[in-house]
């Protein structure tokens, strides 16, 4: 056997030199302030029993789908969840991806064509990006959260491409890496202004956000003026999948060129179980109002123990603490983790030189004594 290609071990070996090397980290039982899990659903027995109810209501005792959706797999409980979403989300139609990821990409891979323009916020998630840079489109970034940086752009660009191509403008509700959201009400304005397509990822704000978790772009009542909208199921609800909302037309173009749906095995009855499960809990939840007070504590608890200044500005469940260096960061990380917290550092490359941090992810199950106590072990360890 040939020896491992000298270029990819120098790559390690740079990654290694900047204390970024990335490796899989062990289960711990420490206290949870770094999983996507907001409201706790994904341990809920209430969803688990719920959902293999559902199984065996409907006679189901398949542990896989056996083939793509077009082929073998389109099993029964497909059409009955994408029906439950449609109508829990207030859109014309859904359809399930195995992933958010899948989503992202399978969307932007197939829908802006040659000739037309995407417009993306810098700090976008990495499936938007890999999905551009897989579509024909041209593609440009504005600066983060910045409508007339955005206008800028479009101005710049529209001289040297023309007026005629389809143009998209694409951001999140909740961005994963500093939790801040953008103003939705005027990048909506702005496109159906222009006659531009705009998507919208809700990754971090569904099961957050809104009567009943159903995400901002609904508390806003923007629902109905984006071209499409990516709800996932891996970190609010719980479970695992991801449902592009939109138009019944972009469903059956979807369903004709999205890849990454077309070329893959759909997701077993299982899977769908626990999503309908998910969406059920999500109509009488509590959870959800114990988040947002938890957020307020800690909002509150910044301030006493003067942290707020190294705290990105959020009201959602993310909360990033910038601290530069990747050395450094993993160090305050470590100490936290010592002390009983799991707190995970997010180093360079992942987001920018200078820019390190740690986030702290709040959930509905935290309690106040553990954010205080968090917050004051954190205090110490920056003034050292």
């Amino acid at each position: 056997m040939n020896g491992f290609p000298k270029k990819l071990q120098k790559k390690l070996e740079n990654r290694k030199e900047n204390n970024a090397l990335r490796k899989l980290p062990e289960q711990n039982d420490l206290i949870d302030f770094s999983s996507n899990d907001y409201i706790g659903f994904s341990s809920s027995k209430g969803i688990f029993d719920n959902a293999h109810k559902i199984l065996i209501e409907k006679k189901i005792h398949k542990t896989g789908a056996t083939g793509s959706r077009l082929l073998s797999g389109n099993h029964q409980l497909y059409s009955n969840t994408e029906e439950i979403l449609a109508n829990f989300h207030n859109a014309e139609s859904a359809l399930i991806f195995n992933s958010g990821y899948d989503a992202n990409v399978g969307l932007f891979s197939s829908v802006p064509q040659r000739g037309d323009i995407i417009f993306y916020d810098e700090f976008i998630h990495a499936s938007i990006r890999d999905g551009i840079t897989m579509s024909n489109a041209k593609s440009y970034k504005f600066a983060h959260n910045n409508i007339e940086d955005l206008r800028r752009n479009i101005e710049r660009t529209r001289k040297v491409n023309g007026d005629n191509a389809e143009t998209y403008i694409v951001t999140e509700s909740v961005f994963s890496m500093d939790g801040d959201v953008p103003d939705l009400k005027g990048f909506a304005k702005f496109c159906n202004e222009n006659n531009y397509h705009l998507i919208v990822d809700e990754a971090h704000a569904t099961g957050v956000f809104g009567a009943k978790g159903v995400g901002l772009l609904q508390e806003l009542g923007l629902e109905n003026q984006v071209f499409a909208r990516v709800n996932t199921f891996g970190k609010g609800l719980g479970c695992h999948g991801a449902v592009i909302l939109g138009s019944t037309a972009l469903k059956s173009y979807l369903v004709n060129f999205a890849r990454s749906f077309i070329y893959t095995t759909g997701l077993p009855p299982h899977s769908l179980a626990a999503i309908q499960s998910a969406y059920k809990e999500l109509e009488f939840t509590v959870e959800i109002d114990e988040l947002h007070k938890n957020i307020h504590f800690f909002k509150q608890k910044l301030e006493a123990v003067n942290l707020k200044s190294l705290f990105i500005d959020s009201s959602s469940a993310i909360h990033c603490c910038i601290i530069p260096g990747n050395e450094k960061v993993k160090k305050i990380a470590q100490n936290l983790q010592e002390n009983g917290f799991d707190v995970k550092p997010i180093l360079s490359p992942t987001v920018s030189e200078g820019k390190e941090r740690l986030r702290f992810c709040l959930h509905s199950y935290n309690t106040k004594e553990e954010i205080a106590e968090v917050l004051e072990l954190l205090a110490t360890f920056v003034q050292n």
